[in-house]
């Protein structure tokens, strides 16, 4: 498939010697010219670093004879830890997106938009190799824009974290009412999770986090399966299927569509699964098992399910089976609903945790002062996240919202600047840099028409009453169709 291609392109090209998206591309041919050089030695100098680990990490300071480690994840760690944080609520939502645009939009959206998520996956790999120094999106823009930019990155980026561990307390709260036909108020469900979010969430390396996210993978992959294979027995509507759907509105159409750019939102932990890895040059294995896994998969249950289930499809997925097998698939659910939103809960802690404590060695201690901060940030975060779980209790309307703020910036428009800043004096200094260097504004460009059409699409949602009542005890598992829209 083209995913496997565009891996294998990227695993060519992996080597700090080899043409890489822009980064060391056309050195040679750029050093003809005099007013590309010094832009080159600069490139050269602040990239002499091997990412071998031998020296001080500029991120964690001196680990020797510490009692916490940090960088001790090898490439599949992180790449486990990637997958699990994007296959996860984001997947629930794409059958009845493919649904809502028909199939060829549907699946062409999911399949473009995958590679470019791998493409700027992979420019903030290499500008962490750059910039050792950086450890999430706050610090790439206090180098680029100072103190302003890393205010302003550090507060879209905890907004985008909590917002979506809120999404996973929400699901939680779903997926129990599914399971005990409502038995209980769905305020307290989502209390509930946010309890085992908070205590799964306490291990303070990414390394320990990993070993859970393997239960994630399995457990989402297994549920959606199960509801694959029981729809495609069951055939609730096979065939009734549309190429193209006719008579979409603007606003109906923009809903899906911040939809699928949210099945690819992982690269808000990028940099911090990068800063924890051994080898931070592996990450490009990492990015190439996560997208080829995540793009697979995401066309293939797309297809399948809306095949099957038709135009009644579902969202989250799980609800298009039966009522029993859909009950089977929340349970089977449960791990990667806690565990998936405990990824990208230990994300925002770890940036909080390590700006309060950057410089100090107590990152590296269990001392009262280091383990009692950590365990008062987490427990901040995750009630924070709770509140907004109930103050927005509608699963699609909060993902949307989700994808219009941040998602749309933080996988695709930043990224493009970040390339921009990586390679300045050099934009023009050849053909294949000067082409990267308007693609990378189409980037930005991209990120921008996403972020204000979601916005639009969201805004329309809540005006309208879409939200649903806050802080409610009723019964949240109101799976909609795209017949009943």
């Amino acid at each position: 498939m083209a995913p496997l291609g565009v891996a294998r392109a990227f695993m060519r090209n992996s080597s700090p010697k080899a043409s890489d998206g822009g980064f060391h591309s056309s050195l040679i041919q750029g050093a003809k010219d005099p007013n590309c050089q010094a832009a080159i030695d600069l490139e050269k100098r602040r990239t002499r670093s091997d990412g071998e680990g031998h020296v001080e990490d500029p991120v964690f300071g001196n680990e020797e004879g510490a009692a916490i480690h940090y960088r001790t994840m090898e490439w599949w760690h992180a790449g486990i830890l990637m997958l699990a944080e994007t296959i996860s609520l984001g997947v629930l939502a794409l059958p009845q997106s493919v649904a809502t645009l028909g199939l060829v939009p549907g699946l062409l959206l999911i399949f473009f938009l995958g590679i470019s998520a791998t493409y700027t996956g992979y420019i903030i790999g290499q500008f962490k190799q750059a910039f050792p120094q950086v450890q999430s999106f706050a610090d790439a823009g206090e180098l680029i824009a100072g103190p302003i930019g890393r205010e302003v990155m550090a507060v879209s980026q905890m907004l985008i974290l909590v917002f979506i561990m809120a999404a996973h307390v929400l699901s939680f709260s779903i997926a129990m009412n599914v399971l005990t036909e409502h038995s209980l108020c769905s305020v307290w469900f989502g209390f509930f999770g946010l309890i085992f979010c908070f205590m799964l969430g306490l291990p303070r390396t990414m390394k320990m986090v990993s070993h859970l996210s393997i239960i994630s993978c399995l457990s989402i992959i297994t549920a959606v399966t199960v509801a694959m294979v029981a729809v495609g027995i069951s055939k609730p509507d096979i065939g009734a299927v549309l190429a193209v759907q006719p008579d979409v509105s603007f606003v109906k159409g923009l809903g899906p569509v911040m939809n699928i750019i949210l099945a690819f939102a992982g690269h808000i932990g990028f940099f911090s699964f990068c800063s924890e890895l051994k080898r931070p040059k592996d990450f490009t294995k990492s990015l190439v098992f996560t997208q080829t896994t995540s793009s697979t998969f995401y066309l293939l249950i797309s297809a399948v399910i809306y095949y099957y289930a038709g135009p009644h499809v579902a969202s989250p997925a799980l609800g298009s089976a039966s009522p029993v097998v859909a009950k089977v698939a929340f349970g089977l659910a449960l791990p990667t609903i806690i565990i998936a939103g405990v990824v990208n809960g230990s994300i925002a802690c770890k940036y909080l945790y390590v700006r309060m404590w950057r410089g100090t060695n107590v990152i590296h201690q269990n001392s009262l002062k280091s383990v009692g901060s950590w365990v008062g940030i987490c427990a901040g975060l995750w009630t924070l996240s709770w509140i907004i779980a109930e103050a927005i209790p509608s699963f699609n309307l909060l993902l949307g919202l989700i994808s219009a703020l941040f998602c749309s910036w933080f996988s695709y428009g930043i990224p493009g600047g970040l390339w921009i800043y990586m390679n300045k004096g050099k934009w023009f200094c050849t053909r294949q840099k000067t082409c990267l260097f308007f693609l990378n504004c189409g980037v930005i460009c991209l990120g921008t028409v996403m972020c204000a059409l979601g916005l639009y699409s969201s805004g329309t949602a809540l005006h309208t009453g879409a939200a649903g009542t806050p802080f409610s005890c009723a019964n949240n598992y109101t799976p909609g169709s795209v017949a009943e829209s």
